[in-house]
């Protein structure tokens, strides 16, 4: 990757970074999840921010890519990712603050579709940028078995 622009590479991984870390802190108290009935397969909390971070990282760097580029379709890719973010923003205080299982569920399954999406459009711009955001997709399809199961077990 032929880095253009750095202060645009670091503005693009910064944006998912702060955007989760508002929302984060806009969950309020996350002590409630520790009191959770959760599924086998749960990691323990501490993996949650390690991950997260990468996550956001790559998201970054994937969106850098697609805005770099000369391709005509980087303004509807670029939406699709802003969408997905508020998406993202929003799950957390939905499933933390709110403590909305159910609404929770059916907003993260929104958001994999959106980020499925996203990954397309990513493609037709960049396949290397639409790779980037793969651990993402996985990392939020395991959210909602997690997400499911939270719903189910409490």
């Amino acid at each position: 990757m032929k880095i253009r622009n750095k202060s645009a590479l670091i503005i693009s991984i910064l944006i998912p970074l702060a955007i989760g870390s508002i929302s984060a802190l806009l969950s309020g108290n996350m002590s409630s999840y520790s009191m959770l009935v959760k599924p086998t397969l749960s990691p323990p909390g501490f993996v949650f921010p390690i991950v997260w971070t990468i996550l956001y990282i790559l998201m970054g760097i994937s969106s850098y890519i697609v805005y770099s580029s000369n391709s005509p379709n980087k303004s509807k890719a670029l939406l699709l990712y802003s969408v997905q973010l508020f998406f993202n923003f929003c799950w957390s205080i939905i499933f933390f603050r709110i403590e909305l299982y159910f609404f929770a569920l059916i907003w993260i399954i929104a958001l994999v579709l959106i980020i499925i999406i996203m990954i397309k459009q990513f493609r037709i711009v960049s396949p290397r940028a639409a790779y980037l955001q793969i651990p993402y997709l996985i990392w939020c399809i395991f959210a909602v078995y997690l997400n499911f199961a939270i719903f189910i077990l409490n």
